[in-house]
This record gives C-alpha cells, sequence and structure tokens, in this order.
C-alpha cells in the first residue's frame, strides 16, 4: 500500500540509514549475536552518518529537528536491511527526549557533543528485580551529601547496559515520598561503585546488550541531576507515549522483514510439484499477514503524525503499542510455520525474528498493561 507521509527530505535520509546498516551492522550480524554485543566502532559510524540525535540542538551537533518520521525511518531501514544489536532506538526514541527537554545548559555542554557523534553511549535505567511496571515500586536510593548524591541499589533489563557511558537512572531522593519522592540521576561511567553485573541470557535479541547495573555509594555530583527534584516519575510517565511509539516503529518493519522472506520463501520452495505458496491455504495465509500489515501501517503512521503535532496521547500510544506488537507476534509466528522444519533453524534470519520478536509484548509495558491503562482512560 502506498504511503504518503513521507517528504523528499525523509528519502534522502531513508537512503542514508539504508546504506549505513548494509555497509556497518548487517555484515557483522552474525559475529555481534555470538559476542552478544556490537561494536564501538559501529556506534561512532552511526554518529558521522548523522544517525543519533538529530532532534539535539545545532550547536551540539544535531540539527534541532523534531520530527518522529526520522525515528521510524531509521526503525525501518534497520530491520529492512537484516541488521542486528545497535541499540539507536533506546538513544534516539527514548533518551533524546529527555536530553532535550530536561537538561542544562551546562549538562549539555557535557554529554551532547560525545552523545551525537556515537562516542558517548546511553541507557536509561528504570526496571528493578522487583519493580517493572510498578515505577513506584522501585527501590534504589539516592542520599543528599551537599554536593553530592550517594546511590544505592540495583537496576536490571537495561538496555545497553554494558556499553552505556551514560546512563540515565530513576532513584528515591525521598524513599518516604513514593512516587513524589523519585528523580533523574545522570550516571557516568567509571564512577567508583558502580558495576556492571552478567550479561542477561535472554531468549532473543542476543546481540542487544541487556544487563544488570550495581549501585554500592556512588557519589553522584548534584550537576547530575536531570529535570527537577522529586519529579522524576512524572517526568518519566510524560515521555513514556513517545517511548511506545517506537517500540511500535520496530514492531511493523519486524513483521515485514519476516513478511517478505517468506514471500520469497514461499516462492522458491517446492513441495507435491509446486512453490508452497500456490497451495490455497498458504496463499489465504500470505494475503491475511500483508493485510494486516498494511492495516497496522496506517494507524502507525497516523500516530507518528499525532506526536509530530503534539497530539498523542498516552491512551492512544497505549492502544498503539498493544496491538502492533501482538500484529508483529502473529505474522512473525505465521511466518515461522511457513517456513517448516527450517523455520526452527537459527541460522535462517525468520528464526532470529521470532525470538527477538516475543520481548516486544512485554517491554514499555506489557499487553495487558495497555490494555488495562486504555480501559481506564475511557472511564472503566
Amino acid at each position: 500500500m502506498r504511503r504518503n507521509i513521507f517528504e523528499q527530505v525523509h528519502d534522502d535520509f531513508r537512503k542514508t540509514a539504508r546504506a549505513f546498516f548494509e555497509r556497518e551492522c548487517a555484515p557483522h550480524a552474525e559475529q555481534w549475536e555470538r559476542d552478544g554485543k556490537v561494536s564501538r566502532q559501529a556506534w561512532r559510524a552511526a554518529g558521522e552518518h548523522g544517525l543519533i540525535g538529530w532532534a539535539l540542538p545545532e550547536k551540539y551537533g544535531g540539527l534541532g529537528i523534531t520530527d518522529y518520521r526520522f525515528n521510524q525511518i531509521v526503525s525501518e531501514e534497520f530491520f529492512g536491511s537484516g541488521a542486528v544489536g545497535i541499540g539507536l532506538g533506546v538513544a534516539n526514541d527514548i533518551l533524546v527526549p529527555y536530553l532535550v527537554d530536561l537538561t542544562t545548559d551546562e549538562q549539555k555542554d557535557r554529554w551532547l557533543p560525545k552523545f551525537i557523534s556515537g562516542e558517548f553511549i546511553g541507557s536509561i535505567a528504570m526496571s528493578e528485580p522487583a519493580a517493572g511496571s510498578d515505577l513506584a515500586g522501585i527501590k534504589t536510593t539516592a542520599r543528599d551529601e551537599g554536593d553530592h548524591w550517594v546511590v544505592n541499589g540495583q537496576k536490571t533489563f537495561i538496555s545497553n547496559g554494558l556499553l552505556s557511558t551514560l546512563v540515565l537512572a530513576a532513584v528515591k531522593t525521598d524513599p518516604a515520598a513514593g512516587r513524589k519522592g523519585i528523580s533523574l540521576l545522570m550516571i557516568e561511567d567509571g564512577m567508583a561503585g558502580f558495576s556492571r553485573g552478567r550479561k542477561l541470557d535472554k531468549i532473543g535479541q542476543h546481540s542487544a546488550d541487556t544487563a544488570e547495573l550495581f549501585f554500592d555509594n556512588v557519589r553522584v555530583p548534584k550537576e547530575n541531576l536531570v529535570g527537577e527534584l522529586n519529579r522524576g516519575f512524572y517526568h518519566l510517565v510524560s515521555h513514556l507515549a513517545t517511548e511506545r511509539l517506537g517500540i511500535a516503529c520496530y514492531a511493523l518493519p519486524m513483521a515485514r522483514r519476516a513478511l517478505e522472506l517468506t514471500k520469497t520463501y514461499a516462492s522458491e520452495r517446492t513441495a507435491f510439484g509446486q512453490p508452497i505458496g500456490k497451495f490455497q491455504v498458504n496463499r489465504h495465509f500470505i494475503a491475511e499477514m500483508q493485510t494486516k500489515l498494511d492495516a497496522a501501517q496506517t494507524y502507525l503512521d497516523q500516530c507518528v503524525l499525532a506526536a509530530n503535532d503534539g497530539e498523542l496521547s498516552d491512551e492512544d500510544a497505549a492502544g498503539l503499542k498493544w496491538w502492533t506488537s501482538e500484529v508483529q507476534w502473529e505474522i512473525v509466528d505465521r511466518c515461522l510455520q511457513l517456513h517448516g522444519g527450517y523455520g526452527y533453524i537459527n541460522e535462517y534470519e525468520v528464526a532470529r525474528l521470532w525470538r527477538d520478536s516475543r520481548v516486544q509484548r512485554l517491554y514499555g509495558g506489557t499487553t495487558e498493561i495497555m490494555k488495562d491503562l486504555m480501559g481506564r482512560s475511557m472511564g472503566y
């Protein structure tokens, strides 16, 4: 189906993104999957190609362009090229809005140039062993010691956890105040007492380094408070809509990649004297998947435009996130089925896509949490 939301500048950016992923990432997919992380050189190359932080001010190396269509294009070309691992979505979809909206001029001077160049890699640390969707339940504390904070606690499921130079961490600066006592601190690589645990052994997304982080009396300068003191919960909630939009922007390109691989396979693989795509049941499955993908794409494109206009509501983002991730899973699972036994063999890309897709229904808020948010917004 023809899409009409992009302009020439987006088409040019798309060519840059595709060339980068095909040259700098896709050839290393198997190695990065074995290593469990991508190379830092790939991050620096992404910075050189202008694929990090274009929404940040020009004086720091960005373009000052706030247009979520660019985020969407990066996700589409990343999966369309067969690339893996490099967590540009964490940087652009999740961290950049905080860096734009909440950092001081002094913080921007310290962090943004190297963030945009790819020298600094960022992560956001919210989840803890006993606090996932229940953000108010975090236990990590930051004790006020005059000119610095002393941070103690643990985070888990942190994307870019092993490679990150900057960790935007949610901490309790007033433990007795519940959600009204949460603040955001930027914890930097090399701070005494900050350590990284094991790389988590995930079902999928093996090349995306997901780790545990530990804070043992980490002294964090007061100058590293991001946003307002004790307003961290509200800062986080205010940015969840775009985070969930980013997850949806991952969902459909992953499903599209799986479907394209499956169409090719169904045309080439023969059984009983004909390509398997010629069998009516398989032809119907492919037709259903294409239609559902096109419908979901229209939904997503409209939400991207709404975000650009400042009109993407929390409930719309929640609905989009659960719907696209469920459609994604249905399509990828069906694509694996159409590959037969080969779909279960790891050397086939569809097997990796299947593994990598499962988490989409979990992070950023589970499908069940998203439905509950929508239901409550409707007065139920």
